[in-house]
């Protein structure tokens, strides 16, 4: 039966911490100051929401079609952890749409 280890799920987040640090390169035409994909980075963003997502259907199905390698507290954590990625993932979107309005209020 496979539980979820709290020190591995908190590696797992330093990890994606340490990937999204990892798109930040320097700009010589800048001067050296910091340059972020912002595409690139919430294209890895949603597909590893999405990822989760897959993740926790095959689960949800598994334990449903009576897989006896998979727990229900399995199911039910993967099924919560997608859930708050998505709902990160909205609320990214939210900020966006919004700072895009503010700009777009912004007189010349």
């Amino acid at each position: 039966m496979n539980t979820i280890d709290p020190s591995q799920l908190l590696t797992q987040m330093r990890a994606a911490q340490a990937q999204a640090t990892q798109q930040v390169t320097l700009n010589p035409q800048t001067g050296g100051t910091n340059d972020i994909n912002f595409s690139g980075l919430m294209k890895s963003a949603i597909n590893q929401v999405n990822e989760t997502q897959q993740a926790s259907s095959k689960l949800k199905t598994a334990f449903e079609m009576g897989d006896p390698n998979v727990s229900l507290a399995d199911a039910m954590i993967a099924s919560q952890k997608a859930s708050v990625a998505f709902q990160a993932t909205l609320q990214v979107r939210n900020k966006i749409v919004n700072a895009y309005e503010e700009i777009m209020r912004m007189s010349i």
